[in-house]
């Protein structure tokens, strides 16, 4: 298989990039031209195409050949910088490609949704420091992900509760809503998260669908 990693330099690209070549899948690697030392392990693996994940002649020719995409969408900044990734990447897959995106649980795919006050305020209050200082817009995020559920592509959007580093846990269990008993640890390992996203690619059941997911263990 084929597989265009976007997003490839930072913590949950690094487990996309080694688990998916693990699997013997030919990687094409997109990432900032900043992050290409952090894939030093994998140079004489992988095809790496630096540049920023919104430059849509960058996405074209990244995906032009795959099978599938892994893309962690990030709303870097303040100037659309997740929709600009996600349209690209919807605009230039193969129609056949599956695609599977990354987010947070802050993403809401339905009315089915349920958030804590608590959660909801802690989002509001990093939303609105996070524009303050322009380091990211999680409004953007939101109309990303917005256009994908719009689209008519093979697509996934793996919706993670809070991420911390460590050894694999499991395949995370998942559930279609976020609030789900079975979620409310709220709490995912990176290396299981990108293992989430790669055996997505597999599984038809989950495409159009936005799973929440969380860690096995409790």
């Amino acid at each position: 298989m084929k597989v265009c990693i976007i997003g490839a330099s930072g913590k949950l690209g690094r487990h996309l990039v080694a688990q998916c070549l693990d699997r013997g899948y030919a990687v094409t690697a997109v990432c900032r031209e900043q992050g290409v030392p952090k894939l030093a392990d994998f140079e004489d693996r992988i095809v790496m195409l630096p540049g920023m994940s919104n430059d849509r002649s960058v996405i074209e020719r990244a995906v032009a050949t795959a099978d599938a995409v892994l893309t962690v969408l990030v709303p870097w900044g303040v100037q659309g910088y997740a929709t600009g990734t996600a349209q690209a990447v919807l605009d230039f897959a193969r129609p056949q490609s599956r695609l599977v995106f990354s987010c947070g649980w802050h993403i809401q795919r339905s009315q089915e949704d349920h958030y804590s006050r608590a959660f909801l305020l802690s989002i509001a209050v990093f939303g609105w420091l996070a524009r303050q200082i322009r380091l990211a817009d999680i409004d953007d995020q939101v109309a990303a992900c917005q256009r994908i559920f719009n689209s008519q592509g093979r697509w996934t959007v793996v919706r993670a509760s809070d991420l911390e580093d460590g050894e694999s846990e499991g395949l995370p269990r998942w559930r279609p809503h976020v609030g789900d008993p079975a979620l409310a640890h709220n709490r995912t390992r990176r290396t299981d998260f990108a293992r989430f996203m790669i055996e997505a690619l597999n599984n038809d059941d989950l495409v159009h669908q936005a799973p929440a997911i969380a860690s096995r263990k409790v």
